[in-house]
């Protein structure tokens, strides 16, 4: 197979930097928003009229971003081709009042978020970041990215049931990370650290979205430097290879032609549901692809016409073959990192791909000069889900579920193929041309 010529290794390094950019929701949408900017998008407000116009525009809500390209001439009832995400990933979430400590240790109060590989996060030097709301109800970006935080595993010697029965860690107990010394617990120290160290006056903090990471680099691995190894690829792989794709087909020759408007929807809390004001059971993408509609002089009769001919691609990571643990998965499909991105397939509708769904996608990859694979669970294996199905059902859209096969998921340190993330990028950007 011949390389594809859209996008080649250096997609794979702009990758590590977006996730180290993108420590959580919030600046992973951030980074996302800059780059559609540099690429002639522009920020429009929830609360602003909304007009016509034809280019590449965005809505930034919370750790949510919907991004769309309004083709020249494009109709009211022009169908959308949708590619849809996720911001968030399973990690250690600061407490309401997250100052605590025992027997002379400072530390902070954490929630678990998600379903994470909890050993994954001991003995890792952490970083914290979020946003940090203001008194005048603005809001602040904050990242301390050096080594603050620890979850210090318990020493074999005293506890050498270890050895036999495994690891057994207690969510309240044994996740709370040390940051300091000191025997006196001091209300709002953490708060008035992160006021101090951001330039903000103290007292200003009123409220908090904050959360641990782990600070190392995201870096190649291997002999030959095959993988990639990194924090929250699930799912800012899917979320740069869809702002990649999109900001490529906005800036390309055949832009003012295309058939379909293309969107980017990256949605945050996919890990714990989706239901939220950001989450993709909520209202967000139905209503700004709503607007989009009207804005362009549309009725109900052509939005409704509009979304009957919309295609959404749900990418999200998916598991790849796993050589020490090969009977876990399904004895005939085993996909394989750096073999393309996979189609997600699930009878009872934990992916919503169906057959249709399955020729849209392989016109794509064809297009693009791309392979794939297929997925699905063992039977004796309970089956994931992702933003796919609920996407399909809250708007009556046609989605397809994909993704790139990566090991570890949900460890603070996940691992994919090199070429991966440029494969799912160039046939996101030749489904989006339609």
């Amino acid at each position: 197979m011949s390389q594809p010529s859209r996008f080649d290794r250096g997609h794979t390094d702009d990758l590590m930097s977006f996730l180290a950019a993108g420590p959580s929701p919030y600046h992973a949408v951030a980074t996302a928003a800059e780059r559609l900017e540099k690429a002639g998008f522009r920020h429009l407000a929830e609360t602003d009229a909304w007009d016509g116009t034809s280019g590449g525009k965005y809505v930034l809500r919370g750790g949510a971003i919907v991004a769309w390209y309004v083709p020249e001439g494009a109709d009211p009832h022009t169908p959308f081709r949708i590619v849809g995400a996720h911001t968030d990933s399973p990690n250690l979430r600061v407490k309401p009042l997250p100052d605590t400590g025992a027997h002379g240790w400072r530390q902070v109060a954490v929630e678990i978020y998600g379903g994470p590989l909890l050993n994954s996060w001991l003995d890792r030097d952490l970083g914290l970041a979020g946003r940090l709301t203001l008194r005048d109800g603005s809001s602040r970006l904050v990242n301390v990215d050096r080594p603050l935080l620890r979850v210090p595993q318990l020493a074999i010697h005293l506890d050498r049931t270890v050895a036999s029965e495994g690891l057994k860690l207690d969510k309240q107990r044994h996740l709370q990370p040390v940051w300091g010394l000191g025997h006196d617990v001091r209300d709002g120290d953490l708060i008035a650290f992160l006021e101090e160290e951001n330039g903000l006056e103290r007292g200003s903090v009123t409220g908090w979205d904050l959360m641990t990471h782990p600070i190392e680099r995201p870096a190649y691995l291997g002999r030959d430097e095959e993988f990639v190894a990194g924090p929250r690829m699930d799912n800012l792989l899917s979320v740069h290879a869809g702002t990649a794709a999109l900001a490529a087909v906005a800036g390309g020759p055949g832009a003012a032609d295309l058939p379909y408007v293309p969107v980017l929807a990256a949605f945050d809390h996919e890990e714990n549901g989706s239901q939220s004001d950001t989450g993709a059971d909520g209202p967000l993408l139905g209503g700004v692809l709503e607007r989009s509609v009207f804005a362009r002089g549309g009725s109900y009769e052509d939005r409704a016409r509009a979304f009957a001919g919309t295609v959404c691609l749900s990418s999200d990571t998916g598991h790849a073959v796993h050589p020490n643990y090969a009977e876990r998965h399904d004895p005939t499909h085993h996909p394989r990192v750096n073999g393309g991105p996979i189609l997600k397939v699930n009878v009872n509708n934990r992916y919503a791909t169906d057959g249709s769904g399955r020729a849209v996608f392989a016109a794509a990859c064809e297009k693009a000069d791309v392979p794939f694979q297929s997925f699905v669970s063992n039977n004796s294996m309970p089956c994931g889900t992702t933003i796919g199905p609920i996407t399909a059902a809250r708007h009556g859209i046609r989605t397809v579920d994909i993704g790139v096969a990566i090991l570890s998921m949900h460890s603070a340190r996940e691992l994919c193929g090199d070429r991966d993330p440029y494969l799912l990028a160039n046939a996101l950007a030749a489904f989006l041309e339609g």
